[in-house]
């Protein structure tokens, strides 16, 4: 029993700790009414020239796509091995479908009657400036729906980025290739 009564200060000072006030303060509902605020709202508007975390987008070339209302000719960061790798997972999870893996618009959703896509190997795709892939996977273009929901920024310029590796390697001749690397090609079973 004694040592019941050495445990009850201890037990009456944590007690007394447990005051409510942080948990009963006053609040609202979302969107309920009320009086406090002279509209009354419960819910405030939004700071003038508030921007949310992670969207200010101050490179207009590189959320665009576009400089003065021109799609731009060159990536607005530098592609390495690592994008191009990452631009090809992101192609063949939303592009191939459609386009097909090789990007000559026969894709598996095209073989089951859905509309023809785009073959990014016809002359006008071809000349097409990288920012032309990136304002349309952003905005959508005739039959394609806008993919900006479901694929980041940086990823659609890496889409791009290997669109245009397609695109080369669909054209590409031996002597596209370096001269040290040719006699491994040579060697190679077709």
């Amino acid at each position: 029993m004694s040592r019941n009564l050495h445990a009850l200060p201890f037990l009456v000072f944590a007690l007394t700790g447990c005051r409510q006030d942080m948990h009963n303060q006053p609040r609202y509902k979302p969107l309920a009414g009320t009086s406090f605020f002279g509209d009354a709202r419960s819910a405030r508007p939004v700071v003038e020239g508030t921007v949310a975390r992670g969207h200010l987008h101050i490179d207009t070339a590189r959320y665009s796509g576009k400089v003065d209302g021109q799609d731009v000719d060159v990536f607005p960061f530098l592609i390495t091995r690592i994008d191009l790798e990452r631009g090809r997972q992101r192609f063949n999870i939303y592009c191939a479908p459609c386009h097909s893996r090789i990007g000559d618009g026969n894709g598996m959703i095209v073989q089951r009657g859905f509309r023809q896509a785009a073959s990014y190997h016809t002359d006008r795709l071809l000349k097409a400036p990288v920012g032309h892939f990136f304002d349309v996977m952003t905005n959508g273009f005739g039959a394609m729906p806008s993919y900006a929901s479901r694929v980041e920024p940086d990823d659609r310029w890496r889409i791009a980025a290997y669109i245009r590796v397609l695109q080369f390697s669909e054209n590409a001749t031996i002597d596209d290739v370096p001269t040290d690397k040719r006699a491994g090609l040579e060697a190679a079973p077709q």
